[in-house]
């Protein structure tokens, strides 16, 4: 692995490279951004750049503003100041949709599943920016794609998302994201509240979206985990990006690690998430431990053409 890096300004560290090697394509070029909630600065002159196909792991504790940072990139929040530029252009303050048409999704904490709709009709509301497929066959193909990376989804494509384990519906809002065929994949605390067995599945896959090509961007509390499963990894405290290098820098960083290696995948960084159960047990939407408020269509969506 390589990287280059500076420290530039206090509190700032901006960083280029890659863990796969260095010199691919910079597909998210963030330049000093500043994100604000009212008088709350967020984010404060945070600047980082991801090369495709890498898995960027972004760390940090409760509130240190990796949800913040990823619903900038999404477009959910415009930066006070600073740029960003996805695939060369500038979207700054584009609205999320048409950052979404460039190849970007966000699959946020709390999974946001329609809990009264079947998996498969979940995975379908991922399609939607596709347009029509007239005989069927590209979304066949997504759901086939989808199903073996998820083979569980395949037997539980009938049964409504809220009778789902918080696990199996982590995979349903992937599986959702990956059915509009993104190019960046942006994960929002995937481990949250999961048990060891799902987190295992879930990065993997992970790794092997980043083998096929795809380009991830991980906010993680489970620093450990996340920083093995990346290519590259980047520290937030308070708001401002303190460490920028190859993830296996990082796990072996004394400051990275005393500060966070040993957390679990509980706690929250705001966003509608639950706190994990203490035993690393994965909730069960069925009995409401595990799953988010049941979410319906707004009449005149309750049919999707694709």
């Amino acid at each position: 692995m390589s990287a280059t890096g500076e420290v530039s300004g206090v509190g700032r560290v901006s960083g280029t490279g890659s863990g796969s090697g260095g010199g691919g394509r910079v597909v998210v070029d963030v330049d000093g951004i500043e994100v604000r909630y009212g008088a709350t600065r967020a984010l404060r002159d945070v600047s980082c750049r991801v090369v495709e196909g890498d898995v960027l792991a972004l760390i940090g504790a409760n509130g240190a503003g990796k949800s913040t940072f990823l619903r900038a990139l999404a477009g959910l929040r415009a930066p006070r100041s600073g740029t960003i530029r996805i695939f060369d252009e500038d979207t700054t303050r584009r609205p999320a949709h048409e950052v979404a048409r460039r190849g970007l999704c966000l699959v946020p904490e709390g999974r946001q599943l329609f809990t009264d709709l079947t998996v498969s009709e979940n995975l379908l509301m991922g399609c939607h920016r596709l347009g029509r497929d007239r005989d069927g066959t590209a979304t066949r193909a997504k759901f086939e794609r989808v199903h073996a990376l998820f083979p569980i989804l395949a037997d539980f494509a009938d049964r409504r998302a809220g009778m789902l384990s918080g696990g199996q519906q982590q995979m349903v809002a992937i599986g959702r994201a990956l059915m509009g065929e993104p190019r960046i994949l942006l994960l929002d605390e995937p481990s949250l509240g999961l048990a060891p067995a799902y987190v295992t599945q879930i990065l993997d896959v992970v790794a092997e979206l980043a083998r096929d090509g795809m380009t991830v961007v991980l906010a993680e509390q489970n620093a450990r985990a996340a920083l093995r499963t990346a290519d590259r990894g980047v520290v937030l405290a308070n708001g401002v990006l303190t460490h920028s290098a190859p993830a296996a820098e990082l796990l072996h960083d004394d400051d990275v690690s005393r500060h966070y290696l040993g957390m679990g995948a509980g706690g929250r960084d705001g966003g509608d998430g639950g706190d994990a159960d203490p035993d690393g047990a994965d909730g069960d939407g069925a009995d409401g431990t595990g799953a988010t408020a049941p979410r319906r269509l707004p009449a005149g969506l309750d049919r999707l053409d694709v």
